[in-house]
């Protein structure tokens, strides 16, 4: 910003130092430090890495970055940070508090960050674009978890069989298979599983919901795959091909119920 620009954002008219977009400060320091929000002035400079800051106070904290202190802990946990607000926020999982409350719904969080991404589930908003193939996020993290598929970068690596997932909650889910923990309880039958989602679709046999319809004749299904399978009817599409005739199905039992054809046939082969 031009130098006027600067001299316009200190000097008001008013004693109670007033700046430009109505922000009103304590002295003239405060107005000046302030100032440099308006002329991304950044003085002072991390001599580590070189990044720069507004305040003091914000360098003073990055600093602990490289130094590793931390020097705000936890009563309850001994769990340590190296902001306060950091602490604060964290106290909350202590208390149970949830200050920040959805208007839309009446779901409460303990992070304002977390309200602000769970809003978007009601404004559908979705800032957070793959430069791959377009398709929009809500979270940076869910963003950061979807490249994985493009990149095939697979950080999340099961102890127990060494099988690599692109995301956290796959790895979670799978270690299931070898604890045998199913979490997820049918209040309606006892039935228990490993996944939210399958119980969720195991619920409809309860609700009777299908709510994916075929378009073209109105059949309706409990599973989305379910309906997949289905538009092969009308699309004629075979994907499931015999490798010994090269005959094709619409489904996967269909072929599997004609391969017993050909391990019949093999069986009743004279041997020569």
């Amino acid at each position: 910003m031009e130098e006027t620009q600067e001299k316009k954002l200190l000097h008001s008219k008013e004693k109670c130092h007033l700046c430009v977009c109505g922000k009103r400060c304590k002295s003239r320091n405060a107005l000046k430090q302030h100032s440099r929000f308006h002329t991304n002035e950044k003085p002072h400079v991390c001599k580590m890495c070189g990044k720069a800051f507004i305040q003091r106070g914000d360098l003073k904290t990055h600093l602990r970055t490289h130094t590793k202190e931390k020097p705000y802990v936890c009563e309850v946990c001994d769990m340590a940070f190296t902001q306060s607000n950091n602490l604060k926020t964290h106290l909350r999982t202590h208390t149970k508090e949830k200050p920040n409350v959805c208007e839309e719904c009446g779901m409460s969080f303990t992070r304002s960050d977390n309200l602000n991404t769970h809003l978007r589930t009601h404004t559908k908003e979705k800032p957070y674009a793959c430069e791959i193939c377009d398709k929009r996020m809500a979270r940076k993290s869910s963003l950061n978890e979807h490249l994985r598929i493009h990149t095939e970068e697979k950080p999340y690596v099961c102890e127990e069989c060494d099988m690599a997932f692109t995301q956290r909650g796959s790895l979670k889910t799978h270690v299931r298979t070898h604890t045998k923990e199913k979490p997820y309880v049918c209040e309606e039958c006892g039935m228990v599983f490993t996944q939210s989602n399958t119980l969720k679709i195991h619920l409809r046999t309860h609700t009777k919901e299908k709510p994916y319809v075929c378009e073209v004749c109105d059949m309706a299904f409990t599973q989305r795959s379910n309906l997949k399978t289905h538009l092969r009817i009308h699309t004629k599409e075979k994907p499931h091909v015999c490798d010994i005739c090269q005959k094709a199905f619409c489904h996967k039992n269909g072929l599997k119920t004609h391969l017993r054809v050909h391990a019949k046939e093999k069986k009743m082969k004279p041997v020569m």
